[in-house]
């Protein structure tokens, strides 16, 4: 039905907003540590050079990559539109949000930063339009491993974490909260974006994404 497919991708582009502010006061909150991705991204960034940003693109492009060889598969359209349009969201916000001159405001601002972030996450995958890169990785070793999505996340960012570590990246106590209960988080909020994509469609559209 077109008028179920417009709501998805209302969702869908709403979720990606709200991940873009969670991530925005991450960074904002910088003092507790970078995340797992973002550590493996700074330590490229230092130890060969380009800039943060690219880095951050050309990792989800090898990501799609990889991904689409795994499910001998082309990524669903959202996989583009997260790619291209997330990293402008986020310099947006970063730029908007007020910066905070003291450790207790960034510590407040990183960990709210995570639980928004985590929300965000949920709700733009709930519409089953193509999740970001390194989400539809981790949603590769859910299908392909028959692993629950924290554990599937948790292995996914501590391996990238080790990576960033031996290039430098910086790592602190915010970066292993992530590692150890971003998908849990994740996992706590999905029952609940799920709930609302219905009753903003108005009956349980088939193609709405399922976790076990």
């Amino acid at each position: 039905m077109p008028s179920s497919f417009i709501k998805r991708c209302l969702f869908y582009f709403v979720g990606l907003i709200i991940l873009s502010i969670g991530v925005a006061m991450q960074v904002k909150g910088f003092v507790m540590g970078l995340s797992p991705w973002d550590v493996l991204h700074f330590g490229l960034w230092q130890s060969v050079g380009l800039t943060f940003g690219s880095w951050a693109v050309i990792i989800g492009i090898f990501i799609v990559i990889a991904t689409s060889l795994i499910l001998k598969a082309l990524p669903k359209g959202g996989v583009y539109v997260n790619l291209l349009t997330i990293g402008a969201f986020i310099d947006f916000f970063v730029w908007l949000l007020p910066d905070a001159s003291s450790w207790p405001a960034q510590a407040v601002y990183f960990t709210a930063g995570v639980f928004i972030a985590a929300f965000g996450s949920a709700f733009y995958m709930t519409p089953n339009l193509g999740a970001g890169p390194r989400d539809s990785l981790m949603m590769v070793l859910v299908m392909k491993f028959n692993l629950r999505m924290a554990r599937a996340r948790f292995l996914m960012e501590l391996i990238v974490t080790v990576f960033g570590i031996i290039l430098g990246g910086p790592v602190f106590i915010g970066t292993i909260l992530i590692v150890l209960f971003y998908g849990k988080i994740i996992e706590m909020f999905f029952p609940y974006t799920r709930e609302l994509l219905i009753r903003f469609i108005g009956y349980d559209d088939p193609r709405i994404i399922q976790f076990k």
